[in-house]
């Protein structure tokens, strides 16, 4: 649960934005986004496999 409470003088819209940079590194967005809808396990498996090879070849 991610929780940012308003500094004396900030404005609202520094604070939305110090909640919204939280949320992204937390990865809230991404992990509905992946959970929004059921993923076969074959696909699952394929999508994992995909981002092994990118990474790999980013790497080389």
């Amino acid at each position: 649960m991610l929780e940012v409470k308003l500094n004396n003088g900030e404005s609202f819209e520094s604070m939305m934005r110090r909640f919204t940079k939280k949320v992204q590194q937390a990865g809230v967005i991404s992990e509905t986004r992946r959970r929004g809808f059921f993923e076969k396990p074959s696909a699952k498996r394929k999508r994992k496999q995909a981002a092994k090879r990118r990474k790999s070849a980013r790497s080389s």
